[in-house]
């Protein structure tokens, strides 16, 4: 018989289980294979799975979906304190997501090659940001205005911001 599971570590399983069965059941209702939950204080406040297609929306990745959620249910766009938990290994996008949310942590399932086996390769784009831009598909490149910085002159002139 092996070790005792810790009560985090069950209960961490159970998170897992419960992003991989939305993933699971989204495929049935015309979405991506991803399902996602945010934790906080040991309960599962928001969830979300892959809207992608359904919604036209290239950025409705499920972790994504899960993330606007949650900030809807506790009225804060951060995230301290909440755990991310994916049935897949978020994506650059998804990752991204998660630091701008401030998520304590991310935990994941299947992991990328799993996601590419599907025929959701997102490999390149983890390797797109090592490289020089000049060598990226994209071209993405800067044009210097006289207001340029405008927007952030009028950011760093409000009294009364709110930083994030």
């Amino acid at each position: 018989m092996g070790t005792p599971l810790s009560f985090l570590e069950s209960d961490e399983r159970n998170w897992l289980a419960e992003a991989v069965a939305l993933a699971t059941a989204n495929v049935g209702e015309g979405g991506g294979p991803f399902g996602a939950v945010i934790v906080r204080a040991g309960e599962i406040i928001a969830t979300g799975t892959n809207q992608v297609t359904p919604s036209l929306d290239p950025t409705a990745h499920a972790e994504v979906v899960a993330i606007r959620a949650a900030c809807q249910v506790i009225g804060d766009y951060k995230l301290e304190g909440c755990v991310l938990v994916s049935s897949c290994e978020p994506c650059p996008l998804c990752l991204s997501a998660a630091l701008w949310a401030r998520v304590d942590r991310v935990l994941y399932a299947a992991d990328r090659d799993d996601a590419a086996e599907a025929g959701f390769d997102d490999r390149e784009f983890y390797d797109l940001f090592s490289r020089p831009r000049d060598t990226w598909p994209l071209p993405v490149g800067q044009l210097s205005t006289s207001d340029s910085f405008t927007p952030f002159q009028a950011w760093l002139s409000k009294p009364d911001k709110r930083a994030y």
